[in-house]
């Protein structure tokens, strides 16, 4: 078994030592002083904790220098905003762990054209009249405290295959749980939820996800997806600009978005990152917008009729500016 394998079982056992550590001080009355039944056994865990998720971090660290960027198609439509992206730093999530090196998460920022009703991502044009949230609610320091999925206009967006693939892993069970948008609810994901999640493995931390092989040694994984929005089972072909699954807000999140990452391998414990870019997009920076029109075929909007509709319009860019709220995920 390899050291990438290993790592993360310790670490995963290390938090389960602790935890029965810290129920058996309260529930038993354990021989000796607390100091030593307890205490320092506690100590001894915390310092292997460490440890691990140190070699777990280095172990996942890319070797040598990166090679080329893999350009795969985006995974969406509409109108978005990059958070936590590797076009600013290096692992972008702030660890490598999970073959996350390049990660990056994005959420819907709806645009709304004078006159016109806001348009939901994936609905055809990005200004077509939907139903759905107009905006991207705030982060909140305490109120209100938690909002329901619909609030957010990432959630049930569409997501597309990037290239044509063979679908390795389909996982959908996992609830989608409201928001963690205001310091309290924050302060619980980091605290409790977050680390319990660590406990029990990669597949809490994604939530609900689709691993897709690309070929050549590259996969692709979408996380964070809604409870029961699959369309694809392990084994599937898919073609590209297929789609596959629905937004969500599964796993260690904040608020419905999509995780986006390439890996060398389809075991999330076991694979290092790989730099991706997407086709006519390449990897937009923390706070930067951008609008992926759907192909005419899907019945999108036509590129010499999207490049009359923005003359006279200024380029969006927003690379910079402070990113508005967070979308905590890996």
């Amino acid at each position: 078994m390899s050291v990438r394998r290993v790592v993360p079982i310790a670490m995963r056992l290390s938090w389960l030592v602790l935890i029965a550590l810290a129920i058996g001080e309260f529930v038993t009355d354990l021989p000796g002083p607390g100091w030593a039944t307890t205490l320092l056994p506690a100590l001894v865990v915390l310092a292997l904790m460490v440890a691990t998720m140190s070699l777990q971090a280095r172990a996942a660290a890319p070797r040598g220098e990166p090679g080329p960027p893999v350009e795969v198609a985006p995974p969406v439509t509409g109108r978005w905003k990059a958070l936590n992206s590797p076009a600013d730093k290096v692992p972008s999530h702030g660890t490598h762990a999970y073959g996350q090196t390049y990660a990056i998460d994005i959420v819907a920022e709806p645009e709304t054209a004078e006159g016109e009703a806001p348009g939901r991502p994936g609905a055809g044009r990005a200004t077509r009249p939907a139903a759905g949230p107009a905006t991207r609610p705030a982060f909140r320091l305490f109120w209100p405290v938690v909002r329901r999925n619909r609030a957010f206009p990432a959630f049930s967006a569409p997501l597309l295959a990037v290239a044509d693939a063979t679908v390795v892993v389909a996982s959908d069970g996992q609830r989608d749980h409201l928001s963690r948008n205001s310091l309290p609810a924050l302060a619980y994901l980091m605290l409790a939820e977050a680390p319990v999640r660590s406990i029990v493995g990669a597949h809490r931390i994604i939530g609900n996800h689709v691993i897709l092989d690309l070929g050549g040694g590259t996969y692709a994984v979408y996380a964070h997806l809604r409870r029961g929005s699959l369309r694809v089972r392990a084994g599937d072909r898919v073609r590209a600009g297929q789609g596959i699954g629905h937004v969500g807000n599964s796993g260690n999140t904040t608020e419905p978005h999509l995780h986006f990452h390439l890996m060398d391998g389809p075991d999330l414990d076991a694979a290092r990152g790989v730099p991706f870019t997407w086709r006519g997009v390449g990897v937009p920076a923390n706070g930067e917008t951008f609008t992926v029109v759907e192909p005419v075929e899907r019945g999108g909007q036509p590129a010499e009729e999207q490049a009359e509709g923005q003359a006279g319009r200024p380029v969006e860019k927003q690379a910079g500016r402070p990113v508005e709220g967070r979308a905590a995920g890996s």
